[in-house]
């Protein structure tokens, strides 16, 4: 009776009812959601946070935004995203960065672990190695050779420091003991230009946005990065076949909430997700662009967050960045 009593108080107020968490989780959304990704759109992450978006839109009955805020190695974004109230209407569809930046682009505003509740590792993005088509390489160990004979001589490009180009370039060449030359692009379409003239010499970037280059003949593929070969690509051998453990795909995409929101409303959104990867359009968007879904519990994502910032804090300590 007082429970009642408040609450007409309360809507006669005008002032809203406080629920628990769970409550609130059951009629969650009851508005718009927007999902901030820190990078530009048309990468790959942006294309995968929107189909995720779509399929979110169509199963809650409410619009679910994509709202991009590039800059700053993935900070600006993800900062943006942790300060956002803990109600579940803002989440973050975060990358790798948030492991790297805590060595190598650190910010103050925010920690990825202190200041998120960690809600889903949606997946990896299938990596290519590739060369100019004027470079003389045929194989990874034609490009391994010549940069052990002359280090530092060979470039590699990137869209920036802590991008998936960057961190699997870093990891090849301290699995493999060589030396290149890091220039970072602050647009990917200059990286196209400079890595198709044969002015940048190797690159190794996920497949979304570099499949039709690979194709069209642009670019010389010679390997892929993760646990098999990829059906996208199945005459390239993995890293793993010649030698060279890299292990799991560098790039990886999870969703996040800002630090506080409800439990009841992590649970929900987690498990609509995996309903959303498990989906038959979004499995075969999964073979088209080369990503390999993960899914699972939030400790998963929490775990994997954990593990990658220790691996770039022990590469940094190493120079492997340098």
């Amino acid at each position: 009776m007082r429970l009642k009593s408040f609450a007409a108080l309360a809507i006669a107020a005008g002032l809203t009812l406080v629920l628990p968490g769970g409550a609130r989780a059951q009629n969650y959304p009851e508005r718009p959601v927007r999902i901030i990704i820190a990078f530009s759109p048309a990468g790959a992450i942006d294309v995968l946070g929107r189909f995720i978006a779509q399929k979110l839109s169509e199963m809650w009955g409410q619009q679910v935004v994509v709202e991009n805020r590039p800059g700053g190695g993935g900070n600006i974004g993800a900062a943006a995203a942790a300060q956002a109230a803990p109600d579940g209407y803002t989440l973050h569809f975060g990358a790798q960065t948030l492991g790297t930046n805590v060595t190598l682009s650190p910010n103050t505003s925010f920690h990825p672990i202190t200041s998120f509740e960690p809600i889903m590792l949606v997946g990896t993005a299938l990596e290519v190695f590739m060369v100019a088509n004027q470079t003389p390489f045929k194989s990874v160990k034609e490009v391994v050779d010549y940069a052990k004979a002359n280090p530092g001589k060979l470039n590699y490009a990137s869209v920036g420091i802590g991008t998936s180009a960057h961190l699997a370039s870093v990891l090849f060449m301290d699995v493999t003991g060589v030396r290149m030359q890091h220039i970072p692009y602050s647009q990917m379409s200059q990286t196209y230009t400079d890595v198709f003239s044969g002015r940048t010499e190797i690159w190794f970037t996920t497949a979304g946005g570099s499949l039709p280059h690979v194709r069209s003949g642009k670019v010389r593929a010679l390997a892929v990065n993760g646990p098999t070969r990829s059906k996208l690509l199945p005459e390239l051998p993995t890293m793993l076949e010649l030698g060279i453990n890299m292990q799991d795909e560098s790039s990886w995409y999870g969703f996040f909430a800002p630090k506080g929101t409800p439990k009841a409303i992590i649970d929900k959104i987690n498990r609509d997700l995996q309903k959303v990867i498990d989906s038959p359009d979004m499995r075969e968007r999964e073979l088209q662009l080369g990503y390999r879904y993960m899914g699972g519990p939030p400790e998963k994502l929490a775990q994997h967050l954990k593990s990658e910032i220790a691996k770039w804090q022990e590469l940094a300590k190493k120079d492997a960045f340098k």
